[in-house]
């Protein structure tokens, strides 16, 4: 299971390298992203970090930049808010009790999002390229 857990984080390290970026001015109408690492954090307590999977987390999200909606293997949700400024995307939206932020870097491709609620939060990391 170690074996396996870092060979998962080897190839996600290498997608974090070669995906292409995308310039501001050129925006895609869909993105693909992959979650890659993931933290489980309550107030007063040391965050759990493990596999996306381990936490319920999609491994894949497709961002439809044009229908405002994120779709994971499970669920779809629709963007209640997306910004663009700087180089960084910043998507928000409500899911199951929780608001959640998703940003990601239009230079570098890499994405993190939170889901948080009265009880904690959830951080995923990992990378994102157009479709």
């Amino acid at each position: 299971m170690k074996r396996l857990a870092s060979a998962a984080a080897v190839i996600g390290a290498c997608c974090t390298i070669y995906l292409p970026a995308f310039a501001a001015s050129e925006m895609p109408e869909r993105l693909m992203c992959a979650t890659v690492e993931a933290l489980d954090c309550a107030a007063g307590a040391a965050c759990f970090k493990g596999r996306p999977a381990d936490l319920g987390a999609p491994s894949f999200m497709r961002i439809d930049l044009a229908n405002k909606s994120i779709a994971g293997a499970k669920r779809t949700t629709p963007i209640v808010s997306m910004q663009q400024n700087a180089g960084i995307l910043l998507l928000q939206g409500t899911e199951g009790g929780f608001g959640w932020t998703l940003a990601v870097d239009t230079e570098q491709g890499t994405m993190s999002a939170t889901l948080v609620n009265g009880e904690g939060a959830f951080v995923l990391f990992g990378s994102c390229t157009p479709m």
